[in-house]
């Protein structure tokens, strides 16, 4: 797969993967607890209300309905990709990357020369130094699975979902910082991870747990967020860092990011980039 599309998908794809050893805590805000204790012990009804009640404080710790309510984004940066294989710094690039939320992303990168992906719903283009292409319908709906998966659209469009299902799953020190974890599954038995802070709040870890369709394997993937600063109201992570079963793959540094700037829906269309290809060429 070209280094473009796997910067672009794997910045949409969230991550998981780590067996997470936590233990019960007393309220929330405080200490550690005396006594470690078992969380799977915590009879279903409080422990759906413990993971609901930290979620809401999230929430409300990202920027509450200003949070909620985001429309677009318009951020800067440099991404860096690691080796399968051996973890090695595979190479990195600036990016510029635009979203009309919930299905409409545009990633320019800037490399020996720029690549421009575009995502709108079912449909993707990019531009390369050889013209506009469609690309193929299975990289659309890649990153429309992507969506289901990634922790903004989990915590603004899904948590209203039915069947939906709770869990406190315990306190425990991330990255030295105190936290809670809770757990969602989804319908389709998708359980997402999240480590929150209990003094910002905010979360530490998100940890996706999915399985193979082929072969029925757990497979998961982590994203790690710090550097979190303020943006309109709402608090943004200015450093995520990736990793898929265990092994990292992918870290982003942003240069800072405007919300509800009024990103223009034109620069999710084929027709802008053939216009970008069309000026371009005439240089």
């Amino acid at each position: 797969m070209r280094l473009k599309s796997i910067l672009v998908l794997a910045s949409i794809t969230a991550v998981s993967a780590i067996a997470v050893c936590a233990v019960v805590a007393p309220p929330l805000n405080a200490g550690p607890p005396l006594r470690a204790q078992n969380p799977d012990t915590i009879p279903a009804e409080k422990s759906a209300a413990m993971a609901k009640e930290i979620v809401q404080q999230m929430i409300a710790g990202l920027g509450g309905d200003t949070y909620l309510t985001v429309r677009d984004s318009d951020c800067t940066g440099r991404i860096s990709q690691f080796g399968p294989l051996t973890g090695e710094l595979g190479g990195f690039a600036e990016f510029h990357s635009y979203w009309i939320y919930p299905d409409k992303f545009r990633r320019e990168i800037t490399r020996k020369g720029i690549i421009i992906d575009v995502y709108n719903g079912n449909q993707a283009w990019s531009l390369d130094r050889g013209g506009v292409t469609d690309l193929d319908p299975n990289v659309a709906a890649t990153f429309q699975a992507g969506l289901k998966t990634a922790f903004d659209p989990l915590i603004r469009y899904r948590l209203k979902e039915p069947n939906l299902e709770y869990r406190y799953r315990g306190y425990d020190v991330v990255d030295l910082k105190q936290t809670d974890w809770v757990e969602i599954t989804d319908s389709e038995e998708r359980a997402f991870r999240i480590a929150v802070d209990r003094g910002t709040h905010l979360p530490v870890r998100f940890i996706v747990t999915t399985r193979d369709p082929k072969t029925g394997d757990p497979t998961s993937d982590t994203t790690i967020y710090s550097n979190w600063h303020p943006e309109s109201g709402v608090e943004m992570p200015l450093q995520i860092s990736r990793e898929k079963d265990g092994k990292r793959v992918q870290q982003s540094f942003y240069y800072g990011c405007k919300i509800n700037s009024g990103v223009l829906p034109e620069l999710f269309t084929k027709q802008d980039l053939e216009r970008r290809w069309k000026g371009k060429k005439s240089k």
